[in-house]
């Protein structure tokens, strides 16, 4: 990376836009306030805030998908108004989408050159795009067929596929938003192994982020927007999480957690010797009326194998489960209508119906309670869903809006939403902030607090080992499908402690 700066975004302000990107006449809110950007050759310049501090808004302006209202834009010194996509890619500046923009029915060739089509005589130059999409795939060290059809490709590859477009315009700024949000730890690393050969090459790389381990992996500098205005930005070596947290949301980490609850001596659950498998060994753990009970442990362990066991969508072997001192049948069914709920790490293929609205997925474990005489009672579905629509504060345009569209703090208050309308005595909660930002975790960390305030009792598998123990009361630790370890005292949860059991270590 040289220290040359290549691109200049001085007093950005935007007013509230209507869908064409232009300002509403008479409006006064600023999604956008006076806000800077500055990025050298050769860098990977991360761009952190919350949800609706303005992230992708500042992008767009840059990637002439809306008009700034004032201020100006300096790229080598030059002002620049590009004013659409095709203007800022032919200035050298392409714009990756979290919602990856290719034709499925293409090929990977076509999509790259898409925009930009080689011609012969009379019809396309297929035969001249395949070769050069070729060779800038092998420039890339990228082992994938242009002929191929984008539909076949994994989510990895067709995000290549975007990359190798952007620099078919000879680009030497990219925006990534979000890139990393739909990608398996394996494609992660080759992503990030892509970003430094661009890097290496002098591409300059805007990287919109919430995941902070990923920081470090990747940035060479850091700003921080927060409510549309610039907060600052930090060199490599001043990465810190609790300061780039306290940037984001004006606190630090250690503030997120609230711990106003008290856990009650009633044994809501008795987990006793469980299964997950014939050949691992029995568990036993159990969850006290208003307690907060974390699982710790490394992916695979088989915190959410237990989970699904416990809730009978899962078979296990032997053992039996206790319910309030009775013991109770695996069975989703009836574990929801005796008030034990489960809620999925995976939102979106597991917890909600993407094309539905609000109400729809918010209703879904409830409607039993909702049918008269046979008959859906709209009414009653509509009232229940406002209810819990503003008791978690879920933000959107539209409520019949499809889920889909919303952001990933918003679908996870969806999700638990749907949780919690049925009145839950206990609840198991998986992952609970995978995928959203550091302001919708602290909503989160604040309703979990309050359920278990309320007598519920919660039992909170996390890979997040701060998130673990600011939250938990008691943590089980597993590995290899069994519990290594019970840590009661909150003094004695530290990240190192619990990294040895994880690993195997006493």
């Amino acid at each position: 990376m040289s220290n040359k700066t290549i691109l200049e975004m001085k007093g950005i302000t935007k007013y509230i836009f209507d869908s064409s990107g232009n300002a509403i006449r008479n409006a006064t809110v600023k999604i956008l306030d006076n806000v800077q950007f500055d990025l050298r050759e050769g860098e990977v310049h991360i761009l952190v805030g919350e949800n609706g501090a303005g992230k992708s808004t500042l992008m767009k302006v840059l990637g002439g998908i809306i008009p700034a209202d004032e201020g100006e834009m300096l790229l080598d010194g030059k002002k620049i108004t590009p004013k659409n996509a095709k203007e800022a890619m032919e200035l050298g500046i392409g714009f990756i989408h979290q919602e990856l923009n290719l034709c499925n029915n293409l090929t990977v060739a076509q999509n790259i050159f898409m925009g930009q089509e080689k011609k012969g005589k009379v019809f396309m130059d297929n035969r001249g795009m395949l070769q050069k999409a070729k060779n800038l795939l092998m420039e890339l060290g990228i082992d994938i067929d242009p002929s191929t059809q984008v539909a076949k490709l994994s989510t990895a590859q067709q995000q290549v596929v975007e990359i190798v477009k952007v620099l078919s315009y000879n680009c030497r700024i990219i925006i990534m938003d979000e890139p990393t949000s739909s990608l398996t730890k394996k494609e992660i690393d080759f992503l990030f192994s892509l970003i430094h050969k661009l890097r290496a090459d002098g591409v300059s790389i805007i990287y919109i982020s919430h995941r902070t381990e990923e920081f470090e992996q990747v940035g060479d500098r850091l700003s921080v927007l927060r409510d549309g205005t610039y907060i600052g930005t930090l060199e490599r070596e001043d990465f810190e999480i609790n300061r780039i947290v306290k940037m984001m949301v004006g606190r630090t980490l250690g503030e997120m957690y609230e711990n106003h609850h008290v856990p009650g001596n009633e044994i809501a659950v008795e987990v006793k010797n469980i299964r997950l498998e014939e050949h691992t060994a029995p568990i036993s753990i159990h969850v006290n009326a208003g307690e907060i009970v974390g699982m710790g442990g490394l992916v695979g362990a088989g915190r959410t194998e237990l989970a699904k066991s416990v809730f009978g969508v899962r078979k296990s072997f032997g053992g039996e489960v206790l319910y309030f001192g009775k013991k109770h049948s695996l069975n989703p069914k009836e574990w929801v209508r005796d008030g034990l709920i489960y809620l999925t790490e995976d939102r979106k293929d597991e917890g909600l119906i993407l094309d539905m609205g609000i109400p729809e997925n918010i209703t879904l474990a409830n409607l039993w309670r909702m049918f008269k005489s046979g008959v859906l009672n709209d009414a009653a579905e509509a009232k229940a869903s406002e209810n819990m629509i503003k008791e978690l504060n879920i933000m959107y345009k539209n409520a019949n809006q499809p889920v889909k569209t919303l952001s990933g703090g918003n679908q996870q208050k969806v999700v638990l939403g749907k949780c919690l309308i049925t009145e839950p005595r206990v609840l198991i909660i998986d992952e609970p902030t995978r995928g959203i930002d550091v302001g919708a975790k602290r909503e989160i960390y604040h309703i979990i607090d309050q359920l278990a305030s309320q007598g519920v009792a919660v039992i909170m598998i996390s890979s997040d080992m701060p998130e673990l123990i600011g939250m938990s009361d008691r943590l089980y630790v597993m590995k290899d499908g069994a519990v290594v370890a019970e840590i009661s005292d909150k003094k004695d949860m530290d990240q190192e402690k619990i990294l040895s059991y994880t690993i195997g270590q006493k």
